[in-house]
């Protein structure tokens, strides 16, 4: 699969997601507890392309909860896989990269393994719903090898009218 145009293409994944955008957050409670209480609140963020399209950064202002986020992705050339980099001023920390790419259906799913009050997690980041003016992410884990998945964030974009 590995040639230039695949290549090129594969750059263009997140173009759709370049600007500002409001966001309608949900989350749960708890994010290991599928009974637990959701909780929703707004937010706003901005994308922009780097690297000529093979890297990307949003931030997300969520001043209602006092924090902002960002999400660095990279395009690894040699494996044709994103890395999606998230950080949050709650921590200052870079937490482990997901990895994926993008399907020929427009779904995005990424992967990779982080811990949650000590428990070694599975997470899976999902985009779908990708239109010029809409987008959706969501936020799942598995405690149990991908057995079974518990969505725990979920967040609706709609693209911001210029002013």
């Amino acid at each position: 699969m590995s040639n230039a145009r695949d290549n090129a293409a594969a750059l263009r994944d997140f173009d759709f997601f370049h600007g500002d955008w409001d966001v309608v957050n949900r989350r749960r409670t708890d994010f290991l507890d599928p009974e637990s209480d959701w909780e929703e609140f707004p937010a706003v963020s901005r994308c922009w392309n780097l690297f000529g399209g093979a890297a990307n950064i949003d931030e997300i202002d969520v001043p209602s909860q006092g924090w902002k986020g960002l999400t660095l992705r990279l395009f690894d050339l040699e494996t044709e896989r994103w890395s999606l980099n998230w950080s949050s001023s709650r921590s200052g920390k870079l937490f482990p990269p997901v990895l994926g790419r993008f399907g020929p259906d427009g779904r995005g799913e990424f992967n990779g393994d982080d811990t949650h009050d000590g428990k070694d997690v599975r997470v899976r980041f999902v985009w779908s719903g990708i239109s010029e003016t809409t987008a959706r992410w969501e936020q799942a884990f598995s405690v149990d090898g991908e057995n079974t998945w518990l969505t725990n964030w979920t967040m609706e974009f709609t693209r911001r009218k210029a002013v």
